[in-house]
């Protein structure tokens, strides 16, 4: 009888390990989608000048649909290699901006910028450094620097894989190791690229990269094409003072490239007319000593703004919020 337990159990331990091995592939698959989100899939770039490119989010916010597609990459193609302004969010998109990139050229990635600290920006910096090396230099102001090995770092890689549904998962934290200061110049890949920050706008560290043979500057998140900004961390009135000075600097006829939406040669002056339509309201507002109600209500009569409304992304969602911030820093200003 113990025998033919034995046999038994013996018969049936053979008969699950058979098929521990017949599955073993899917399970293996199972397993690496799970640890690394899928792969994204190709978006073309787009031609903006004689040098640069850029790879156009269709969408101005992440979902699990677009797999955290949601902020422009825009690369520079040099004599001597490339130059990436703004990595992306995760490294399966960071992997299909190389995967653009060698479309076009067999010339190596010898530098990357992040304009600054939000996540949707520089979490690519993980494929760029997998395929060129570690030492590959990430250029970045050094309060970006600071906020991503910080716990900014940590929040922005949760934040990304949670709106994805996990399609970000594998994406390790690869901060900028290289800081710039406003004014430098620096000759990459034959190429000049002039440093430029004015100040809290978006953020208290916002980098914007002027491409100075192309009369091209890349601005991030200080202006953007058709998306609300998010302006938890910045200034209404440090964005216009930013738009007026990065003019000045740069001279007439620049083009300019957000970090979502269109690139214009009109951006600053279209997002400034619609940023000038919140602050003036409710600065005005406060002077008036109306509320916050009454300040918001004002905003949205504003044709610079009501005439966004309908098309901006994010507004519907994001335009109380975003009145509230600008009322409490009008409140700091008039008083």
């Amino acid at each position: 009888m113990m025998n033919r337990r034995r046999a038994l159990a013996l018969g049936l331990a053979a008969t699950a390990a058979t098929a521990a091995l017949v599955d073993a592939p899917a399970l293996a698959l199972q397993a690496h989608d799970f640890i690394l989100g899928p792969p994204v899939p190709d978006r073309e770039p787009k031609r903006l000048s004689p040098h640069v490119w850029m790879i156009e989010a269709p969408d101005g916010f992440p979902t699990p649909e677009n797999r955290g597609l949601m902020a422009n990459i825009v690369f520079a193609i040099g004599p001597g290699g490339v130059v990436v302004m703004d990595s992306g969010c995760s490294l399966q998109i960071g992997e299909m901006a190389i995967r653009m990139i060698r479309h076009l050229t067999t010339k190596p990635v010898v530098a990357v910028f992040n304009s600054h600290y939000h996540g949707d920006h520089w979490l690519g910096n993980h494929a760029f450094a997998k395929v060129y090396g570690a030492d590959l230099p990430i250029h970045a102001l050094p309060h970006t620097i600071d906020k991503i090995k910080g716990t900014e770092g940590t929040l922005w890689k949760g934040l990304m894989e949670r709106w994805t549904n996990q399609s970000t998962m594998g994406t390790e934290i690869v901060a900028p190791n290289r800081a710039v200061v406003h004014g430098q110049r620096l000759a990459l890949a034959g190429l000049t690229f002039v440093m430029h920050h004015y100040g809290t706008a978006h953020t208290p560290s916002d980098l914007s990269v002027q491409v100075l043979e192309d009369g091209l500057t890349c601005v991030g998140d200080i202006a953007m094409g058709n998306r609300i900004a998010n302006m938890d961390d910045g200034s209404y009135p440090g964005t216009l003072a930013y738009y007026q000075r990065l003019q000045q600097a740069t001279g007439q006829g620049q083009l300019w490239v957000p970090g979502h939406g269109s690139a214009s040669r009109e951006l600053l002056t279209a997002y400034g007319v619609f940023m000038s339509g919140i602050w003036d309201n409710c600065l005005r507002a406060v002077k008036e000593e109306k509320s916050e109600a009454q300040a918001k209500a004002m905003v949205l009569a504003d044709p610079r703004v009501a005439s966004r409304a309908a098309t901006m992304q994010g507004f519907a969602s994001n335009i109380g919020k975003y009145v509230s911030l600008a009322y409490l820093e009008a409140e700091k200003e008039a008083f």
